[in-house]
């Protein structure tokens, strides 16, 4: 039996948010990945976290990236980010430089 697939009006809407560590040294991605997730579970919560359905996208050069959220939780996503004070014991601060449904408009602002 074949499955169908899910109407577009029953998938989930997402967003694209760009983002931009400032600190004095490159930083690894591994590094931010675990302290945004870290973040968003501090501040939002698992169930927070599940809402959100947070995905790293590789799109990762001279620290800045992409990731993608569920449209209700662009506002905490980007709460929690800005909450974060350092990464990998250098202090570092995250800052959200575009918000987009497309993901070329994002990546054109990188």
């Amino acid at each position: 039996m074949k499955l169908r697939p899910i109407l577009p009006s029953l998938r989930e809407k997402k967003r694209y948010i760009a983002f931009e560590v400032e600190a004095k040294e490159i930083v690894a991605f591994s590094d931010v990945k675990m302290a945004i997730e870290t973040s968003m579970k501090q501040f939002i919560g698992d169930f927070g976290m599940a809402h959100a359905g947070l995905l790293f996208l590789p799109d990762w050069k001279h620290n800045k990236g992409i990731l993608r959220v569920n449209t209700s939780m662009v506002d905490h996503t980007k709460a929690s980010l800005a909450l974060i004070t350092d990464i990998a014991t250098q202090k570092a601060t995250v800052k959200s430089v575009a918000v987009s449904g497309a993901i070329n408009k994002v990546r054109g602002s990188l």
